[in-house]
C-alpha cells in the first residue's frame, strides 16, 4: 500500500486541492493507497477540511515540518511513504514514474518542482537552476519525497534537529541504503512564498543558509519564511 503523508499547518485553502490530486493520482494508478494528514497545531479547519476529503488526520503539535513528516510516517501502514506538502499538488505521471522507479530497484526520490499563477522572473530562473541542480545531485525538492518504509526507516527519517533543508539530508541518508531518483516529471507546488515576499527576503536567507550550512537551519529563529507569519496570497485558492 502506498501511504501518502502530507504534513499541514493551517492549509484550509490549498488542502483541497492536494488531497483531490492524490486520489486521482492513486485511482489512475490503480494501486491501494490511503492519505494521512499530520495536522501540526494548526487554528483553521485543516483537520476538518482533510477528513472530509478522505484523510486520516494526526494531529500533533510540533511546528516544525521535519518532526510533523515523521509523525505522519509513524502512523502510517504503507510500504511505500509519498511525503506531500500541503499546497503540492501531483498527477499520474509523477506517482507512474515513482512506482516504475520503485519497481526497478530505486529505493527512495523525488521529482522536478514547477509553481502555480505569477511568480517573478528571478524565482522562475533560480527554480529551474536548482532542479537541473538537484538532480544532478540527486536531491528530492522538500515538497515531494517519497521512500520505501524500509529504506526511510533505515535512514531515521527526517533530521528533526533542522528547520530546513531537512529533504537535502533525508535524500542523502536513503541513498546510502540503495538508489535515489529524481523524476524528470514534475509536482505543482504553490508560488506564494515568492508573491508575498521580496526578492531581497529570498536571496538573502538562501544565501545566510549557504553561508552558514547546516549552522544555519538548526534554529527556528531566521527561518521565517518557513515558520514566520504567512502573509495574504494574492492569488490564494478559493
Amino acid at each position: 500500500m502506498i501511504s501518502f503523508v502530507i504534513p499541514a499547518w493551517n492549509e484550509e485553502a490549498n488542502l483541497p486541492r492536494t488531497l483531490r490530486s492524490v486520489h486521482e493520482a492513486a485511482g489512475a494508478a490503480g494501486e491501494p493507497y490511503e492519505i494521512v494528514v499530520a495536522d501540526d497545531g494548526s487554528e483553521d479547519r485543516t483537520g476538518e477540511v482533510a477528513a472530509a476529503l478522505g484523510a486520516r488526520v494526526v494531529r500533533v503539535a510540533h511546528r516544525q515540518i521535519a518532526a510533523t513528516r515523521n509523525s505522519g510516517a509513524r502512523a502510517a501502514l504503507g510500504d511505500v511513504l509519498v511525503f506531500v506538502d500541503a499546497d503540492t499538488a501531483i498527477d499520474a505521471e509523477v506517482l507512474r514514474g515513482e512506482l516504475d522507479a520503485l519497481r526497478a530497484g530505486a529505493v527512495g526520490g523525488g521529482a522536478g518542482v514547477r509553481f502555480d499563477g505569477r511568480v517573478p522572473l528571478y524565482a522562475r530562473i533560480l527554480t529551474r537552476a536548482l532542479c537541473v541542480a538537484f538532480r544532478r545531485l540527486g536531491y528530492a525538492c522538500g515538497c515531494f519525497v517519497f521512500s520505501t518504509r524500509a529504506a526511510f526507516d533505515a535512514a531515521g527519517g527526517f533530521d528533526e534537529t533542522m528547520f530546513g533543508g531537512e529533504e537535502i539530508e533525508i535524500s542523502r541518508a536513503i541513498a546510502r541504503h540503495g538508489r535515489f531518483v529524481v523524476l524528470r516529471a514534475c509536482v505543482l507546488s504553490s508560488g506564494r512564498k515568492m508573491r508575498t515576499h521580496s526578492a531581497l527576503e529570498i536571496l538573502g536567507t538562501l544565501l545566510r543558509i549557504g553561508i552558514r550550512g547546516k549552522r544555519g537551519v538548526r534554529r527556528r529563529e531566521g527561518m521565517e519564511l518557513w515558520y514566520g507569519e504567512r502573509r495574504p496570497d494574492p492569488e490564494a485558492a478559493s
